[in-house]
């Protein structure tokens, strides 16, 4: 395939790139972008084939790479695929990382001087510590995620000022791997071994409320390290590809930050310059809640007029979304006002409810983000939350709480509230929740999907 033609070809896999971004910027479209994405990542790769020598070892490992891919994704659960995403995240920053070194042993094979020049060193060493940083960061996500690791933020006196020591001393020997004649190995190597270090060290204290904002920066990570290791080799769909998953990385996890009102260079940087907060200390006096059965909460909503149902993760734990849309249809032909409220940062990544219930395929109109029904539940006369913690906690307007400022779901604010949960357990944020003690909360235990459903029969 003539230059020029390649050259097309990569411009017309970036289009379909840019739609697939235009198309995932809503769950009406996300199918449509996803299908977008897969035709711009087919041409793209069918390109680079077209132009390699070594075309049947890079097949042989698309097609390894593809089986163990489909095993996975028709193994894992919904509920496991926020730290898939971590995983596969992480990845793809060591895929950057290999490559780099790949590159600065053997040069010639990649198109560049035998004698690395400046330019090429510079990007090989943003490709080398982004990816580095994106492979441990990532794995110390995919372990808080998976629940191997605790979500509780792991500090130590001192650790900024460690994490900037770490820093500065990692560009000391990128700047000693740039200006140094020939190549050198020990500048390369201390440099990416620094910059694993710094990727775990940057993670774990940002806690489990935090971890869908980690998600969205570490995929911004993976997209620059891509981008870096693109200028390296004169990739231009490398470079494409990866700056507009850096960017709208970058951009998700601003917006991110946002939503949960937390400093966004407080996040990416492990903290670093965030008050933070404090988790209040109780009084010890003994909390008492109320239960009841799905059969009661079935009488409670069949006797209201308006109903919002606030979805969380114990909702996709128990795969409830369907029983859950079939509980609305039922309330709607009672002539019952039923909608869904969802927060953006529910679950364990960015969308992750919007997901489930536009699996459920239930309709759009019914779902109200934050920000379009919080003033509606002081109007409302039931409210069901389906295991969602942290962001129904009204500790978010607790000074000193570790959520403190947090926008949240006023669902304290309706006239009758009703919680389906396994148990009394916390959320990621590790806050006991006032909303479950209040005497207009009645607390339903159980399984979301058996819990649900029997409030169907009840009906």
């Amino acid at each position: 395939m003539s230059p020029n033609l390649v050259a097309l070809a990569y411009l017309i896999a970036s289009v379909f790139f840019i739609l697939a971004l235009k198309g995932l910027s809503s769950p009406v479209t996300a199918r449509k972008g996803n299908l977008f994405g897969m035709v711009g990542m087919s041409i793209a790769v069918l390109t680079t084939l077209t132009i390699t020598e070594n075309w049947a070892l890079i097949v042989a490992c698309i097609a390894l790479g593809g089986a163990i891919g489909t095993v996975v994704a028709k193994r894992v659960q919904m509920t496991a695929m926020p730290e898939l995403v971590a995983f596969m995240h992480s990845l793809v920053g060591l895929a950057a990382v290999f490559i780099a070194i790949a590159a600065v042993n053997n040069p010639v094979s990649f198109g560049l001087p035998a004698i690395l020049p400046m330019g090429s060193k510079l990007e090989l060493f943003l490709g080398t510590f982004i990816g580095a940083m994106t492979w441990s960061g990532s794995v110390i996500a995919f372990l808080k995620l998976s629940g191997r690791m605790g979500g509780s933020p792991i500090t130590f006196n001192g650790q900024h000022m460690v994490n900037l020591i770490i820093a500065l001393a990692m560009i000391g020997f990128g700047l000693w791997f740039f200006f140094s004649d020939t190549t050198n190995w020990t500048a390369f190597i201390c440099m990416t071994v620094i910059a694993f270090a710094l990727g775990f060290l940057i993670i774990i204290p940002i806690g489990g409320a935090d971890m869908p904002v980690v998600i969205s920066m570490l995929n911004s990570y993976s997209g620059w390290a891509a981008a870096g290791i693109g200028f390296s080799l004169g990739n231009p769909m490398l470079i494409i590809a990866g700056s507009l998953v850096g960017s709208s990385g970058a951009i998700l996890s601003y917006i991110m930050c946002k939503a949960m009102n937390r400093p966004f260079l407080s996040v990416i940087l492990g903290g670093f310059g965030s008050d933070g907060g404090t988790v209040a200390v109780g009084d010890g006096e003994q909390k008492t809640h109320r239960s009841g059965s799905a059969d009661d909460a079935a009488f409670l909503l069949g006797n209201a007029d308006s109903v919002i149902i606030v979805p969380g993760y114990g909702l996709a734990v128990a795969r409830a979304q369907h029983s859950v849309k079939e509980l609305a249809e039922v309330l709607i032909e009672k002539g019952i006002n039923v909608r869904f409220a969802i927060h953006p940062v529910a679950g364990r990544m960015p969308g992750h409810m919007n997901v489930l219930l536009a699996e459920a395929e239930i309709p759009y109109e019914q779902v109200l983000e934050m920000d379009e029904i919080n003033s509606d539940f002081s109007n409302t006369d039931v409210v069901l939350v389906l295991g969602a913690n942290d962001v129904v906690n009204p500790a978010a307007y607790d000074k000193g709480s570790l959520i403190y400022g947090m926008p949240i779901l006023d669902t304290h604010k309706a006239r009758t509230v009703m919680v389906v949960k396994r148990s009394m357990g916390v959320g990621y944020a590790g806050l006991d929740n006032d909303l479950f003690y209040m005497d207009k909360t009645m607390m339903v235990f159980g399984d979301a999907k058996k819990v649900v459903e029997n409030m169907v029969k009840s009906l």
